[in-house]
This record gives structure tokens, sequence and C-alpha cells, in this order.
């Protein structure tokens, strides 16, 4: 399914790193000033994101979930305008608009951007694998949730249709066991997401989401099945949410088992101390250049609007 060179695993610690400093400023910059919106960390889950995206091309497409910045960092979107958006600023990829929990999107990229409620991943990558279809080539879409988001009816509807169209769909989850404070098992019906899938027709696959590379070689399978024409796939990647559900929750997960994904990458890479260093520096630059950035015009509101 394509191994990962060692520049691969270099970009990929490089990436995990600069999101995990990411929300270390984001906690830093809330204790001593104001921060507008919400910020969801994703301390513990870098390897789920950094790892799918790196089975992806710049033409896939993705709709990403709002937890971290992993997500736009996997997909090949640079430090500026990351941050230039968590902080409203004119620099960020969309100029600001989508401030607090960050909407980035860029197209040449394949990112589609997150949209307003919990469960629009599902349907806006479903058009964008339906629009695949119709053009004919060989792309796919990816819709990124994390397991709380399952209990939509967008998660079913959009499954539904992908299997019966044969779209080449697939859906990421983020399974952090956790809907907010309530357990996995206080709310699903069943022991996985990812065997959901079987009652359309759709495989489901679980893979250790702490493993950047074992993530990949997952999410490299269901991405070889789509491009062939295979169909849809559920990846269900098991993280542990690090943090709280947001930045100032207090609530904490169980870390009996958790391994640090940054270590365990960091394991299998030469010189991984100065990238991760290289990494936190190169944030903290580009956090300092954020804040001298023009903040954002109400009137960027009526940008890009249509109807």
């Amino acid at each position: 399914m394509g191994k990962l060179d060692d520049e691969q695993l270099r970009t990929m610690l490089t990436r995990m790193a600069q999101a995990r400093a990411i929300d270390k400023i984001i906690t830093e910059h809330t204790k001593e000033h104001r921060f507008d919106g919400y910020w969801h960390p994703g301390e513990g889950q870098e390897a789920a994101p950094i790892g799918a995206t790196a089975a992806l091309r710049d033409d896939d497409y993705l709709a990403y979930h709002f937890r971290g910045s992993a997500w736009a960092l996997g997909k090949g979107m640079p430090l500026e305008p990351v941050i230039g958006d968590i902080f409203g600023r004119t620099t960020g990829s969309t100029g600001g608009k989508g401030a607090g929990s960050p909407k980035w999107a860029d197209p040449a990229i394949g990112l589609l951007g997150e949209g307003g409620t919990l469960g629009s991943a599902f349907v806006v990558a479903g058009g964008a694998a339906l629009a695949i279809d119709i053009r004919g080539t060989d792309q796919v879409a990816v819709a990124a949730f994390g397991d709380a988001t399952s209990a939509r009816g967008t998660f079913h509807e959009t499954l539904l249709q992908a299997s019966v169209w044969n779209l080449p769909l697939i859906y990421f989850c983020e399974n952090n066991h956790w809907q907010v404070a309530t357990p996995f098992e206080a709310w699903s019906p069943t022991k996985t997401v990812a065997e959901r899938g079987a009652a359309y027709g759709v495989p489901g696959l679980e893979v250790d989401g702490q493993d950047a590379q074992a993530v990949h070689e997952a999410m490299s399978v269901a991405v070889a099945r789509a491009r062939a024409g295979g169909g849809p796939t559920i990846v269900e990647a098991h993280v542990t949410r690090a943090r709280g559900h947001y930045e100032g929750d207090l609530h904490r997960a169980d870390m009996s088992s958790y391994r640090d994904p940054i270590d365990v990458l960091a394991n299998r890479v030469k010189n991984a101390d100065e990238i991760i260093k290289q990494a936190e520096a190169d944030v903290r630059a580009e956090y300092a250049k954020a804040l001298d950035a023009p903040v954002a015009d109400p009137d960027i509101l009526w940008k890009d609007v249509f109807a």
C-alpha cells in the first residue's frame, strides 16, 4: 500500500509536533489574553489525522471536524494561514472569518472546510465523492468525525447513498470514546463505529490511533479500495483525548492505556528531538506574526456569499 520513507516520517512528525505546539500556544494565550470562540484541543490524537492525511493526495477532498489543527496541517496547509484563522487575522486561509473553532479551507489542497453543524462533514464529503464519480477521476473524498457525531442522522443517510452509488467516500472516525463527558458505552448500541457499516454493505477497519504509521496503513487500504471503484469504507482510529473536550474543560479521560503519539513516531525517526524543537519554534514565530497581523474587518462576512 506504499511504505513511508524517512522524509515522509519526518514530515509527519513535524506536523504532529506543530499541532501539539499550537494547542500549547492557545492554552497560554487563553490564560493571558482573551480567546474568541471555543478551542477543542487535539492533544493525544495527532497521529490519527496526520496518519490519515499522509495516505491522501493534494487533489483528494477532506471535510474535517473541529478538534485541533492536525487535519489542516496534515493536508498541507502552512502554519501562517492555520494560525491566522485561529486568531481571526487576515493572514488566515479564510481571511479570518472562522476564528475560535477555525473553518480552514483551501481548494488547491482539497481542504473543503468545516460545516457549521456536527455531521455536516458526511454530506459535504459525500457530495464531493459524487462529483468525483460524475467526473470519472480516481480521487477520493474523506469525512473526518468524532465518535459522538456518528449518532447524527447524516452519518446513516450519506453512508446509505454512498454504498448504493458505490462512491469513493471514506468515513474516518477519531474515536476518543467520549461524547463530551459521556462515555461511548453509555450511548452507543454497538461496541465500535466501524461495525455499523455492515448494515449498508460497507466494510469497517479498526486501528490503533496512537500509531501514525498504523493509521496510514489502514487508511491506505481504504483509499486503494475507493480509487479502484470498490466504494466506501469506514476507518475507526481509537485514540485518547489527553485534555478536556474544550480549552478550560477540567474533565479528563482514563489515561491508563495512553501512549503519546508523538513519542511513538519519534522513536522511529532520526534526530526526532531536533525536528520537534524546530516545529515548536516555527509555531511560536508564526504566532507572534499572527498577533501583529490585521484583525479581519466585519465586512468580510459578506465576501464569498452567493445566496
